[in-house]
């Protein structure tokens, strides 16, 4: 789909449904969204230098060589998108770009830009060389987008003066930038944009002896005492996402400061994490709710999504965009044309037995096919 194909009530619908999420989510201390805390420290924690990320070992090595060819080239690189779950590392990357590459970075985010106006005024004085980065650029306003063709191609901005039949378009050039996009939705971007990146690099979940390396670091910088088994223990439970490993070292490190000697071991890891109601794999309450609801309530599906919601007293948006995606992820439920079902996973995680005819979800006997209208 080009820019010019969705219609702006979808992307209305889309932002609302990015506002809802952010509300709903950010409340959850397996959340990887980030609130004003999680800005504040992750300031801190990120790591300044590529030599210095860990994880993404592919993007990693794909950037190393595009930021070293520009810098022996003497030009500015290539433009870059970057995509992937929220808590990967997108904006860190766009900070180590600019660090690498000794300029300046200026930082704005999608929904910021609503005119473009709003986006001319910050082409027009960055400086040459300098990189942009554009958090979920996916929502960025469509007038703003279309600019951003023409700037990201011929670095031109063509500004409008005056209305009607009388407008007149006056070509302003701007200094050569690297553009730095991130998205959480790259199936959002329309074609004519996405072509314009010259590197573009998807974040994948980390591993959790990656993660344990990243708590370690975390722990030093902020004074924590932390054994090598509590780090595991906390890598274990974070969902293979950085934001989420930090948040809850946090919340560990309070713990043994209040109720241990201040150490973070396994055992004091295990304690502090139940107290917050997030399990040995990285679920919570509303996590578990759905699950339990989906398993003992509907026998494991299939059931609709309202329904669903109903029973664990949640919006139905709420439960598709914060508890699904990785109850998904973790082989715990299934997405079926008939609804939600419970993978043969499910019954083992909330300590049930299976049910004698199977499990309906993938791999289970239960379905039977692909059912009828009278099923």
């Amino acid at each position: 789909m080009t820019g010019s194909d969705q219609p702006g009530s979808d992307r209305a619908g889309i932002d609302q449904a990015g506002s809802d999420q952010a509300r709903n989510d950010k409340d959850r201390v397996v959340s990887p969204l980030a609130d004003a805390d999680d800005r504040l420290i992750e300031g801190a924690l990120r790591p300044r230098r590529l030599a210095e990320f860990v994880g993404q070992g592919r993007v990693r090595e794909q950037l190393s060589v595009v930021l070293e060819g520009a810098l022996r080239r003497g030009r500015a690189p290539d433009h870059m998108l970057l995509s992937g779950p929220p808590g990967l590392g997108k904006t860190t990357i766009a900070m180590i770009i600019a660090a690498e590459l000794g300029v300046p970075l200026r930082l704005t985010s999608g929904p910021a830009i609503e005119r473009a106006g709003d986006l001319a005024s910050v082409l027009s004085t960055l400086s040459e060389g300098e990189v942009m980065f554009i958090d979920e650029i996916h929502r960025v306003a469509r007038p703003a987008e279309e600019m951003l063709y023409l700037a990201m191609e011929d670095f031109r901005v063509d500004v409008v003066v005056g209305k009607g039949p009388g407008a007149t378009a006056i070509p302003l050039d701007i200094a050569s930038f690297t553009l730095v996009g991130a998205t959480t939705r790259a199936g959002l971007l329309p074609a004519p944009l996405r072509d314009r990146f010259g590197f573009t690099a998807h974040l994948d979940f980390y591993e959790p002896d990656e993660l344990g390396v990243i708590v370690r670091r975390s722990a030093g910088l902020l004074g924590a005492t932390l054994r090598d088994d509590g780090a595991e223990e906390i890598a274990g439970r974070s969902r293979g996402t950085p934001r989420i490993a930090n948040r809850l070292l946090r919340r560990v490190r309070d713990f043994a400061e209040v109720r241990a000697d201040g150490v973070i071991t396994r055992r004091v890891a295990r304690d502090a994490l139940e107290l917050y109601e997030v399990d040995e794999n990285g679920l919570d309450r509303l996590d578990r709710a759905v699950l339990s609801a989906l398993v003992s309530r509907f026998g494991g599906g299939p059931v609709g999504l309202s329904t669903l919601a109903v029973a664990v007293g949640e919006e139905p948006e709420t439960v598709e965009v914060v508890a699904e995606p990785f109850l998904v992820r973790a082989g715990l439920i299934a997405r079926t044309p008939r609804g939600r079902v419970a993978t043969a996973a499910a019954w083992p995680q909330l300590g049930l037995p299976l049910p004698p005819g199977g499990p309906p979800g993938p791999g289970g006997a239960g379905l039977g096919g692909p059912g009828t209208l009278f099923d």
